[in-house]
């Protein structure tokens, strides 16, 4: 068995707000992946003393140790659970109804000698290579499936100059459009204090000798395939195969590097923190 894993923040001046972890049992058989992305709220108040770190570390470890351990869970029971747990270690002193209280996408994968479950919630992709090298991209698209309306205040935004008061005011106005959005109906789902939203994860189930190797990445390591366009998803996984989970990030990096400005490649900030795993059943 191969596992390999890297993360790298956004900006080396601020948390790293993405989690990623591996699990084996000291049977040696089988084992359990989760990676989570961390959702960076505004700068104004959230309702939570807490930050994004604080909240993907306590969701991330206890999504971990329930998937891992409580084997007779499934994968949606188990981030239901990591979500209550989670929400109960803050509600005492945070406002959790508040839209913008710590919240995360999530990514867990666990395989048994018989089975590869899977679970993905929101804008972060889960690669599931068979043994033929065929690869399936499991994404959970609703963000990306968002009303054209939210899409036309996002391409106003990043059609006026950066730093200009008029491009400030319209991002104000498409980030309440998007956070309108957020865990509602027609809208997307992310990790935040209910756990009933894990029953809105797409998840499945493979035969443990139809997959070769698992790959989880945050949407900053994503960022090769859905806003660079160096390749598909196979060919993604071929440079992680080849080069490893760093050589990954470090390619993003100066892709992000060489296009500084946006102009080619529009995005919302100018580096994401990044993490990915990947792991050679």
């Amino acid at each position: 068995m191969r596992i390999e894993l890297a993360t790298e923040p956004g900006d080396p001046q601020r948390p790293n707000e993405d989690y990623a972890s591996v699990a084996l049992p000291a049977s040696g058989e089988g084992g359990v992946l989760v990676l989570l992305d961390g959702v960076t709220p505004p700068a104004e108040d959230f309702g939570c003393r807490h930050d994004v770190p604080w909240f993907t570390a306590r969701l991330g470890g206890a999504m971990l140790e329930l998937s891992g351990s409580l084997r007779d869970m499934t994968l949606t029971e188990a981030l239901a659970e990591a979500i209550g747990r989670t929400a109960a270690a803050h509600r005492d002193t945070c406002d959790l109804s508040h839209s913008r209280t710590p919240q995360a996408t999530a990514i867990a994968a666990r395989w048994s000698r018989y089975a590869v479950e899977y679970l993905v919630l929101s804008d972060s992709a889960l690669l599931v290579e068979a043994p033929d090298g065929t690869v399936e991209a499991v994404l959970d698209e609703r963000l990306a499936q968002l009303p054209a309306s939210v899409g036309e205040l996002r391409a106003a935004v990043r059609a006026l100059p950066e730093g200009s008061a008029e491009r400030a005011a319209a991002a104000r106005e498409y980030v309440a459009a998007v956070e309108a959005l957020r865990n509602a109906e027609g809208g997307f789902w992310t990790a935040a204090a209910d756990p009933s939203v894990a029953e809105r994860a797409v998840t499945g189930s493979v035969p443990r000798d139809r997959v070769r190797s698992l790959t989880a990445l945050s949407d900053g390591a994503g960022r090769w395939v859905e806003v660079f366009r160096e390749g598909t998803w196979a060919d993604c996984l071929g440079v992680v195969r080849k080069e490893g989970p760093r050589a990954l990030i470090e390619r993003v990096r100066a892709m992000e590097n060489a296009d500084a400005d946006g102009l080619s490649f529009p995005r919302g900030k100018l580096h994401d923190d990044a993490a990915l795993v990947y792991a050679e059943l």
